[in-house]
């Protein structure tokens, strides 16, 4: 039957997307995946064929909700004979061990030493290595600095998304200006709005129920201009189906976010804009991507010497890093 193993998710899409070459690896060697995630990053793990089992964990977000953990981990003992805890918090260690499973490895973290036995030295932030080649390192494998993510949607699936949408495959553009850590990773909306208007192809626009307001902006503005060229599709779709949407695009335009991590697992062809973050440490692990980031730029001035900030928003009010990015210069590029 093989080495049974539970892997704890991250609680990010972006992060669960990152995950997947160490699960690759794990499949590689004999062993049989179970994922236990939250609902909101499930649907990212049931895009992976090596996962045979997805847990949704039911707990809400904040707090440690000890009981619940504890009663869920006794479900669960017996079952696993390895756990992989990705995240660093206390309590995403507590159902391995509640569990009884043997060998628990992941980070040291938070207060983890009494939860784990195959404890990796967490690296401080200014030397932490690529999010995919930290998550590959739980497999105790070498050689992980050059693992690329790749997901998989049936083309079944894509199809039964797309044509009760009138959508043909590659026919249509993704667009995703929502970025779930702050303003001062999105391009402004009415940059969005500028250049999905000049775009050939339908525009979908895809996000969470957070993001519906901004997208509102977009296709209301583009939709002036030319009635029915975008669709407003934040916070109504699901998780899957926004997955195979993008799977099924011709392009993808996004800020960085979970989003646009899932569109360079797919291989599509991408523009992913960047401000206060940087693309040195979550760039779109994409042969087809295009990154647009002002640091980078030589003949940009001034130089942004405040970039990478990674500050939810523009510590000094100007967001220059995003502002100062030109539809023209993302239209040039797709």
């Amino acid at each position: 039957m093989g080495i049974k193993s539970l892997v704890i998710a991250p609680q990010w899409i972006g992060d669960a997307v990152m995950t997947e070459p160490l699960l690759r690896r794990l499949a590689a060697r004999g062993e049989r995946i179970t994922v236990a995630a939250v609902s909101w990053v499930a649907p990212v793990y049931r895009a992976m064929p090596q996962v045979d089992e997805v847990l949704v964990l039911p707990f809400a977000r904040g707090g440690v909700q000890w009981a619940a953990r504890r009663a869920y981990a006794a479900a669960l003992r017996g079952r696993f004979d390895r756990a992989y805890v990705c995240p660093n918090s206390l309590k995403s260690a507590l159902i391995p061990l509640w569990a009884g499973i043997p060998v628990r490895t992941g980070y040291s973290g938070e207060l983890r030493f009494g939860l784990l036995n195959r404890r990796l030295p967490n690296p401080a932030k200014d030397s932490r290595p690529p999010m995919v080649a930290f998550y590959s390192a739980l497999s105790g494998e070498a050689g992980v600095d050059h693992d690329r993510p790749a997901l998989q949607v049936a083309p079944e699936a894509i199809t039964a998304v797309l044509v009760p949408r009138g959508l043909q495959p590659q026919g249509f553009y993704v667009v995703a200006p929502g970025a779930e850590y702050g303003p001062a990773k999105r391009w402004p909306a009415s940059h969005f709005a500028a250049m999905a208007e000049r775009l050939e192809k339908p525009v979908l626009l895809l996000g969470s129920a957070k993001d519906e307001a901004v997208c509102r902006e977009i296709t209301d503005a583009v939709n002036a201009l030319r009635p029915g060229h975008c669709v407003n599709l934040a916070g109504r779709t699901s998780l899957d189906e926004a997955v195979a949407l993008i799977a099924g695009a011709h392009a993808m335009v996004s800020n960085d976010s979970g989003l646009m991590h899932v569109a360079a697992a797919f291989g599509v062809r991408q523009v992913a804009i960047f401000g206060s973050s940087s693309p040195l440490h979550t760039p779109p692990l994409n042969p087809s991507a295009s990154v647009v980031w002002l640091k980078h730029e030589p003949t940009y001035e001034p130089p942004l010497d405040c970039a990478p900030c990674f500050q939810r928003e523009c510590p000094l009010g100007h967001t220059r890093c995003l502002n100062d990015i030109t539809p023209d210069k993302v239209l040039l590029i797709l």
